[in-house]
């Protein structure tokens, strides 16, 4: 059987991720035991290496192949109906795996149909057909959006043979929106936390049993453990947009691309600020703590690169002492900061770390994550955290609750009060409002999941930092 480039990078891929699965585990297994690497583990360690190199070798191999293609691709060019029914036709040799065909896709940015489905609900004012003769203007490009709508026009019934098929079109276009937030959020770009259902219960070892040497005819000593529950309940996060009707109303692509950076950076601020922000304590019911709150941290002792190193070794040290390792563990900073650290250099002008820069990059062999929604410290320097995602539980349901409101009256603040008198009509001002939600909660593990560096500003003359070390 004869694979396409794209099954071939993706089986290569997979094969990728399997060998860098099994190198992790080699060095936690050595970190667990406290001990280097046998013979067997490094050969075997090695033997994977040497995989991955010849592996990432052939997926950019292939990939210049698949540009190759697309560039000599020929376009498909729909004139009829009867053409275009030949388009999603078999086409091509038989196989054992059956005919091949040729799909045709809509060439639309990512979240396009979830953001026409909010337009279509905000333009209508919340009233559901109005909504889907919106939704017809963009029949050619974004049918979807349509079935959705009218799903929710007319009601399900068990002997309606095509019942399921709008739930699956509507969570598609949801899939849109996460697969675009996520890769803007730190949560969405760490990967391997331990994922957990919201609303469960889980035992907790606080305290080691005991043990000691003991002489002949001597009693053992007894030791008690001691247990806690930790409780993951739910939590959601929520933002309001809010619209002028003309807005709406002469919506474009562009205008399309305002409500849509909306509603994905109101979410992404608030979840990266708060997991990070070590001034965030948990709110009972509410809302969790933030990983850092409470977490080991240690304070910079300088802004040399060697300070840097230094600074470095006792926070790895942090884990270790706690047998912790720090394997699979994720850098999280501030642009700016990484962007200084990958520009120091050595007296020859060489680069002291030359593995990251704003975008990321690796660190000390760890991976780094950049955002600019992390906060600074009280001398407004800035955060360096040092996070292991499999000590992290997580629950995250993956879905994002969309509504409309042309009559509310909501607080034009972005921390509302209630009870507040000070309200403003959407309906008085031409205004709609968009609201989103995500149910999300997460919770540390253990003690150790976390731990920072405070007052980071490395790679600045101590003049420029008021005196500091």
């Amino acid at each position: 059987m004869k694979f396409t480039i794209q099954e071939q990078i993706a089986a290569y891929e997979a094969r990728r991720t399997t060998a860098t699965t099994r190198m992790t585990e080699i060095m936690e297994a050595s970190a667990e035991a406290g001990a280097t690497l046998d013979t067997a583990q490094q050969e075997e360690f090695d033997g994977l290496q040497q995989d991955l190199d010849a592996i990432d070798g052939h997926i950019r191999r292939l990939k210049t192949i698949e540009t190759q293609v697309l560039r000599t691709a020929s376009p498909i060019i729909v004139t009829d109906p009867a053409s275009a029914s030949a388009v999603r036709a078999p086409i091509g040799p038989m196989t054992t795996s059956g005919p091949r065909s040729v799909t045709v896709q809509q060439n639309l940015p990512k979240g396009t149909a979830f953001t026409r489905y909010a337009i279509a609900l905000a333009r209508s004012r919340g009233n559901l057909m109005q909504a889907l003769e919106v939704a017809r203007g963009w029949h050619d490009s974004t049918p979807e959006v349509e079935t959705v709508l009218r799903a929710a026009v007319a009601a399900g019934t068990t002997t309606d043979p095509a019942w399921a098929g709008p739930l699956v079109e509507y969570q598609n276009m949801t899939g849109e929106f996460i697969e675009l937030l996520r890769p803007a959020t730190i949560i969405g770009r760490i990967q391997g936390f331990r994922r957990v259902p919201f609303n469960i219960q889980m035992p907790a070892q606080t305290s080691p049993s005991t043990a000691q040497w003991v002489g002949e005819g001597k009693p053992k000593p007894v030791s008690a453990l001691a247990f806690e529950t930790m409780r993951l309940g739910f939590a959601k996060v929520a933002g309001i947009v809010v619209l002028t009707d003309e807005l709406v109303r002469f919506s474009n692509p562009s205008a399309e691309g305002i409500v849509q950076r909306d509603l994905v950076e109101t979410i992404t601020q608030l979840l990266d600020h708060d997991f990070v922000d070590p001034a965030k304590a948990e709110v009972v019911n509410v809302s969790p703590e933030s990983i850092t709150h409470g977490a080991t941290y240690i304070d910079a002792t300088g802004t040399t690169a060697d300070a840097l190193r230094w600074d470095v070794r006792s926070l790895f040290s942090a884990f270790t002492v706690n047998n912790t390792s720090v394997a699979g563990a994720y850098w999280i900073m501030d642009p700016t900061i990484a962007l200084t650290i990958g520009m120091m250099v050595n007296p020859l002008g060489q680069a002291e770390f030359p593995g990251i820069d704003q975008n990321g990059g690796l660190f000390f062999g760890l991976p780094v994550i950049c955002s600019t929604n992390i906060p600074k410290d009280a001398s407004d320097f800035y955060y360096m955290i040092l996070v292991k995602p499999s000590e992290v539980l997580m629950a995250d349901d993956g879905g994002v609750t969309l509504d409309a409101s042309r009559e509310a009256s909501l607080q034009m603040d972005s921390a509302p009060v209630p009870g507040a008198t000070q309200l403003v009509s959407l309906w008085q001002n031409n205004m709609i409002a968009l609201r989103a939600e995500r149910f999300i909660n997460w919770k540390a593990r253990r003690t150790l999941a976390c731990a920072y560096i405070r007052g980071a500003n490395y790679g600045v003359p101590a003049e420029d930092t008021g005196g500091g070390a």
